[in-house]
């Protein structure tokens, strides 16, 4: 059985691994206010050009998707999202559960068009009973997106304006954004999104780490008491050491970015044999998940040797499926998944 079932399937890259090992038995002070966590904060600080920012760990993308969003909003305010976005699709009501509302708009490939924001908003302020309704308090958008898309620096600057015309935040949920910056089709890099969004995250989870991610406020706007609300949402880590420890050592000698280019070159190979195979792919996608349509007997025999992902019915008789590379795939896995294609 070979996997392409997701990116974070396998454990943490050994170098990860390794450091957590050296540090295990030093007695540290908890909930992040230790040495480890203080250097990989600099270590963020400086990788996005942004050396005021503030950066705090959380346990995973779903805790940080609700703290972030819950903690930024007004309570009458909700969050803008792609119909497809993860807030809106694969996290159990998450958001709505805080007391927020998703308002979700139309996605081209897993992206929000500018123009069709800027209607959005729009529609909303010009209608005059707007007061009895769940005003926008915020833009999300997740790069990559949920198909693997990415979105053009010019977009993100689009996007960015028009939340700034109308006093919104934006925020990037970056649980695949290792991928999205090693792709080889994007002129997005960290220092642009530093400055481009509100608040975003570095996700460590999906990118070489067992768990964790880092979020990222660059314009002085962290909430008040940020860190008890985050305890609030039991997304705080008493032994916060292991975070830190881990994006310390992503963000040293460019592990981070390494692991990200590793999985794009796999994925590239995985296109090459996925289109030498003859199989339709319903999207393009730049970044380490790859979409094909497969006939549904076809697709069952498939999963007796090959672990994949559902993403939806193509047609009554087609499924669409993702295959994701990360940085434990090997050369092996793609010419064992050829053999059996």
């Amino acid at each position: 059985m070979v996997s392409f079932e997701n990116d974070y399937t396998t454990g943490a890259h050994p170098q990860v691994l390794k450091r957590l090992l050296e540090t295990n038995l030093e007695a540290v002070s908890g909930y992040g206010s230790d040495a480890y966590c203080s250097s990989a904060r600099e270590k963020i600080r400086k990788a996005c050009a942004c050396p005021e920012a503030d950066v705090y760990f959380l346990v995973g993308g779903t805790q940080t998707n609700a703290v972030v969003i819950s903690t930024m909003l007004k309570n009458y305010e909700g969050v803008i999202t792609a119909a497809t976005g993860h807030i809106n699709v694969h996290e159990a009501g998450a958001i709505e559960y805080t007391g927020h509302k998703v308002l979700e708009i139309p996605h081209h490939n897993g992206k929000i068009n500018p123009q069709e924001l800027r209607d959005y908003l729009q529609v909303f302020y010009g209608d005059e009973t707007h007061e009895h309704m769940v005003f926008p308090g915020m833009v999300y958008l997740s790069h990559p997106t949920e198909y693997g898309t990415l979105y053009t620096k010019s977009e993100l600057e689009s996007i960015s304006a028009i939340c700034k015309a109308y006093h919104i935040q934006l925020y990037i949920d970056g649980a695949r954004l290792g991928y999205g910056l090693a792709s080889l089709d994007t002129d997005v890099t960290l220092e642009a999104i530093a400055e481009i969004c509100d608040v975003f995250y570095i996700g460590g989870t999906k990118v070489g780490a067992l768990c964790g991610e880092a979020v990222v406020f660059t314009k002085k706007n962290t909430p008040p008491h940020f860190i008890t609300m985050v305890k609030q949402h039991g997304a705080l880590l008493a032994k916060g050491r292991l975070l830190g420890i881990q994006f310390d050592a992503l963000f040293t000698e460019n592990l981070y970015w390494k692991i990200g280019r590793h999985a794009i070159e796999m994925a590239e190979q995985l296109k090459g044999v996925l289109k030498e195979k003859g199989y339709f792919m319903p999207w393009d996608s730049p970044t380490n998940q790859q979409f094909i349509v497969l006939e549904n007997e076809r697709m069952e025999k498939l999963k007796s040797q090959v672990k994949f992902s559902f993403v939806g019915k193509y047609d009554k008789t087609h499924t669409i499926a993702r295959f994701v590379t990360s940085w434990s795939t090997t050369q092996e896995d793609i010419e064992h998944l050829k053999k059996i294609l």
